[in-house]
């Protein structure tokens, strides 16, 4: 009786089969992994350019804006000018000074030995006064009119712009103590503020 055992004539079909199966599960896996990386890869690229394309789109549109919104150092300037003139106004100035002096001195000039103390007054102090007032007077009106063109100046802007907030400010103490400057001047000019004074008969 013949006891030897005969393999299964399938065992090595079988073995093959199963490596075949784990091949391709280890192809698979990694095919998915290449893939899930692959898709990785492609979301950062993405997020990249997406990122790329917002700060491009906002430098545009602050380079935009600047164009759009020159700064505004002329009408700061001219607000400035226009404040110190209206203050050089009321306070005095040299030219103001020296323009009273030669009126002054060609008053005296101009009188006679005979002139009464009304001529002599009136060529002393009248004069210079009145010299004195008109120079203030065209320094107050020339910072009531730079003020008035610097808050003016946008209506004429295309498209139209807005003035800073200081500069505003600015111009409107330049209007406010320049029309206080020509009021002062006519009430000076014409003895309106202080009668000319009068010598006894």
């Amino acid at each position: 009786m013949d006891t030897t055992k005969t393999p299964a004539p399938n065992a090595a079909e079988a073995d093959n089969q199963v490596d075949l199966e784990k091949s391709e599960t280890t192809q698979d896996a990694a095919a998915e992994a290449k893939a899930d990386a692959d898709l990785v890869a492609a979301t950062d690229t993405d997020a990249d350019s997406a990122l790329t394309d917002a700060d491009l789109d906002e430098d545009f549109a602050e380079d935009q804006a600047d164009s759009e919104q020159p700064s505004q150092v002329g009408s700061a300037a001219f607000a400035i000018v226009s404040a110190g003139l209206s203050v050089v106004a009321l306070s005095g100035s040299w030219v103001a000074g020296i323009v009273s002096e030669r009126a002054s001195i060609a008053a005296r000039l101009e009188l006679s030995q005979a002139a009464d103390a009304n001529a002599q007054i009136a060529a002393q102090f009248v004069d210079p006064w009145h010299t004195t007032a008109m120079v203030n007077g065209v320094f107050s009106a020339l910072a009531l009119i730079i003020a008035t063109f610097v808050l003016a100046l946008p209506a004429f802007s295309t498209p139209e712009r807005t003035l800073p907030t200081w500069v505003r400010s600015v111009s409107w103490a330049g209007i406010g103590l320049g029309a206080l400057g020509v009021l002062l001047f006519v009430l000076m000019y014409f003895d309106l503020l202080l009668a000319i004074p009068k010598a006894a008969a």
